[in-house]
């Protein structure tokens, strides 16, 4: 095995669920043995026959233990893992870190060393084994929070098992890694799904309108509510002052929003209230890490109308490739009432003309 994947198993997964199933996954692609528990035995089949591991039995010694339950029940089974396997390594994958060093060492005392809180930055809005991917942690962060007495060998097992499945481990302080999850996670989580309940009772009409913007914005609104309802009351404290400034801007809104309905578009202070809040998501925006996590790039667009017949699209893949054009993102949308997919390609602008005219040459209707 090549040090890239140097994971020293046999590895437990404890939980599969979609991040353990999809660890199992990526692990077994490397050859590394890898044991499996959950307390649902339909579950604990199904990422067996997934091909993410075999059920753990009595005798299965893990030299690496990952605990991937729900959160509100991660301290339990990282002592009972601390406790069953007291040659092991032991890590889990929830989000919030805040206080579980703590709760652990209550549990086991001096054994908690063996133990370093992690979370892979990765996730998809549907749960569950059967939405596994062995690719999910593929390019993602991944956070190690080690506690003041963790053991170095610790943590450098739980780098490797993080590098092994094409992460990027990030050491962070645990109050640290709380604050920013809050940030870019978990508030997000939380505007999309009250964004998503104000569509609940449009009339039918009304949804028939929707465009690829509010499926941006809504689509980790199909998450695990049970799942999210215990992340956010875990990681409270630190989620309350976002959502706090959040609430202050939305009042703001609020007010200019009366004022426009009652004294017309023109009256004092309302423009200046919109596009503030409006530039602030500009520069918002622009601070969020580009390809590969470096600076943020501005993309040309280029938009192809592509018939909905099977074949089309790969058929516009292979002609940009033909081109030698990198695609740096893509979305698809459906042309209301007719039989078109649109796809908005993002590349490079220096490469915008020349592509356009090249596909336009092979029949297809472009916009650039």
């Amino acid at each position: 095995m090549s040090p890239r994947h140097d994971v020293r198993g046999p590895v437990l997964i404890v939980g599969t669920g979609l991040l353990g199933t999809s660890l199992g996954l990526a692990l077994r692609e490397l050859g590394v043995e890898v044991g499996l528990e959950n307390r649902s035995p339909s579950s604990l089949h199904l990422a067996r026959d997934l091909g993410a591991g075999e059920p753990a039995g009595p005798g299965f010694q893990p030299r690496l233990v990952v605990v991937a339950t729900p959160p509100d029940v991660i301290v339990p089974h990282v002592a009972a893992a601390l406790r069953a396997h007291p040659h092991a390594v032991v890590t889990d994958v929830a989000s919030v870190k805040g206080g579980l060093a703590e709760a652990v060492a209550s549990e086991v005392g001096d054994a908690v060393a063996r133990f370093v809180g992690s979370h892979p930055m990765a996730g998809r809005e549907r749960s569950g084994a059967a939405a596994a991917d062995s690719d999910l942690y593929q390019g993602r962060t991944w956070v190690i929070c080690p506690h003041a007495t963790a053991d170095a060998d610790a943590v450098a097992a739980v780098r490797r098992l993080a590098i092994s499945v094409g992460s990027l481990p990030v050491v962070m302080d645990a109050g640290e890694h709380d604050l920013a999850v809050a940030a870019v996670s978990h508030v997000p989580q939380l505007v999309a799904s009250l964004t998503a309940t104000r569509l609940a009772d449009l009339p039918t009409e009304a949804l028939a309108l929707a465009g690829q913007g509010v499926r941006d914005v809504t689509r980790i609104a199909a998450s695990d509510p049970m799942m999210w309802s215990a992340i956010f009351a875990a990681n409270a404290r630190s989620v309350l002052p976002h959502a706090e400034a959040l609430l202050d801007s939305l009042e703001d809104v609020v007010g200019a929003l009366r004022t426009a309905a009652e004294e017309g578009p023109g009256a004092p202070g309302v423009m200046k209230a919109f596009a503030g809040v409006i530039e602030g998501g500009r520069r918002g925006v622009s601070r969020i890490p580009g390809k590969h996590g470096g600076a943020a790039r501005r993309y040309a667009e280029v938009t192809v109308f592509v018939p909905d017949k099977p074949g089309e699209l790969g058929r516009l893949f292979a002609e940009i490739g033909a081109a030698s054009v990198n695609i740096e993102d893509l979305r698809l949308e459906h042309a209301a009432g007719a039989k078109l997919g649109v796809a908005t390609l993002s590349v490079l602008p220096a490469r915008v003309a020349e592509l356009t005219a090249h596909l336009e040459e092979l029949g297809w209707r472009v916009m650039a």
